[in-house]
């Protein structure tokens, strides 16, 4: 029976299945490009294509909680951790985040366990812990008992913890290099100062030249310092970035740093485009380009925006495996085809955690084409995949589910055949930027849903966590 959907405000509810779910809409935005010579015309359809696609993509049913599965066939190497909160919000942020409230904080941290505890249950045993936010740092001691206890449960081999510079103090680094902490990625965003204050980030995190001099103290203390930061930021022109680019290979000499183009969400850009000015693509790829060349001597790519000096963790926990489990409130996770996000309702996340045992409030089922795309994604953000593999991840199937996007690719000269590989050429590690902004820019709409969704979930009564019925969600998932 064909159902009949009533739209409200990005939530559509099939009135024969008594469903309803998060639609993520298109984001045009008219005028990115302006007059920009630099772009071709493939990479702007490009851009308009993925706009369109990720919105589509980013399609989560809501509904009654879901238990976490018992571990599939394919064991998930990589545990995400969430911790959401922060001593400031910053206006360009997308990320679920709220302010630091050290009761609620602690007690968060109590329902994070409880769910390490219930991962472990549930027969998982990730090898990798990436831990995000927020600023999971804003109680470092708190943070070191969950990482002792994850230690405990799973065969951990690495830890990366994600920062901000004012935690860059020997009292915090000392406490995380007990709780086996090997890879620390600071939030820098820039070092110029008038951009710190256009974003809301020189009072409560520090000014350029502090924060130089903390990435300095920082460094050697673990095994890989990462320095993020951000490109194409509003204001931002060549000699800034340059600038930039100049204290990070001959100054502070990091070990990686992550330089990624600007992605929010609609909502964040309105009250980014107040704070900060009116945001633009045109200087999207001249930038990259110039990152490009300044990196080239000093630095390995490894992956689209990550740059090393020598081995050490990429950057995004998803390139290790495109298979993850995410832990805390917001925290996503794609397990068998399936994705699944926790609640963002932070004190429902350590309710239901304690009561129903299971925090997954959305889910989204990826056919098995669905599942193809988002794998070449994902794995070609790290600048190559084993055709291998993937032929034998999808029986032979993979190439034929794929065959136009992969012909396309060809033909745009975004990707080659090498030596039983498929990799991005030069080209195509810019188109793949564009990709990734797209694709992070619809899960950061998609997260405002989620927050618009808290307020009904706060409604909601308390009821036993469900299993996924796979065989009926397959004939509902979208297409």
């Amino acid at each position: 029976m064909t159902s009949t959907f009533l739209i409200n405000q990005g939530v559509a509810h099939d009135t024969n299945n008594r469903r309803h779910y998060v639609i993520v809409p298109d984001a045009q935005v008219p005028g990115l490009y302006e007059e920009n010579t630099a772009v071709t015309v493939t990479e702007r359809l490009l851009d308009v294509y993925l706009r369109s696609s990720y919105a589509r993509q980013m399609y989560f049913e809501l509904g009654t909680p879901l238990a976490l599965p018992d571990v599939g066939p394919v064991q998930p190497v990589v545990l995400y951790i969430h911790i959401p909160f922060c001593e400031s919000l910053c206006p360009f942020c997308s990320f679920h985040r709220v302010m630091l409230n050290i009761p609620k904080a602690t007690t968060y941290f109590r329902a994070l366990r409880r769910e390490l505890h219930l991962i472990a249950d549930k027969g998982y045993q990730p090898g990798i812990i990436y831990v995000g936010g927020g600023t999971p740092t804003v109680l470092p001691d708190e943070l070191a008992i969950t990482l002792e206890l994850a230690r405990s449960l799973f065969p951990v081999r690495q830890v990366s913890v994600e920062t901000n510079p004012n935690h860059l103090r020997e009292e915090v680094l000392s406490v995380l290099k007990a709780a086996g902490v090997n890879r620390l990625s600071v939030g820098i965003q820039t070092f110029d100062d008038q951009l710190l204050k256009d974003m809301g980030r020189y009072a409560p995190y520090g000014s350029g030249a502090k924060n130089r001099e903390r990435l300095t103290l920082a460094r050697g203390w673990l095994g890989t310092l990462n320095a993020d930061m951000i490109f194409n930021l509003p204001g931002q022109n060549e000699q800034s970035l340059l600038r930039d680019l100049e204290i990070l290979i001959d100054e502070v000499r990091v070990d990686q740093t992550s330089i990624y183009p600007l992605m929010t969400s609609r909502r964040t850009g309105k009250t980014m485009r107040k704070t900060m000015g009116p945001y633009s693509l045109q200087n999207e790829k001249p930038f990259y380009d110039r990152i490009r060349t300044e990196m080239a001597g000093n630095y390995r790519l490894s992956s689209i925006w990550c740059y090393s000096r020598n081995a050490g963790l990429i950057d995004e926990y998803i390139i290790a495996d495109t298979s993850y489990i995410g832990a805390g409130s917001g925290a996503f996770s794609y397990l068998d085809g399936v994705m699944y996000a926790n609640t963002f309702a932070i004190n429902r996340y350590g309710r239901m955690i304690n009561r129903t045992g299971a925090a997954i409030t959305a889910h989204r089922v990826l056919r098995d084409y669905q599942q193809a795309r988002y794998d070449l994604v994902m794995t070609l953000f790290g600048l190559s995949l084993q055709k291998d593999d993937f032929h034998q991840k999808y029986a032979g199937r993979f190439f034929k589910l794929l065959w136009k996007e992969l012909l396309a690719l060809r033909l745009a000269g975004t990707i080659v055949d090498d030596a039983g590989q498929i990799r991005l050429t030069r080209k195509g590690q810019y188109h793949w930027i564009i990709m990734m902004r797209e694709f992070f820019t619809g899960v950061n709409n998609f997260r405002d849903q989620m927050r618009d969704h808290v307020r009904a979930e706060r409604a909601m009564p308390e009821v036993p966590a469900r299993p996924l019925d796979r065989s009926r969600e397959s004939s509902v998932a979208a297409g």
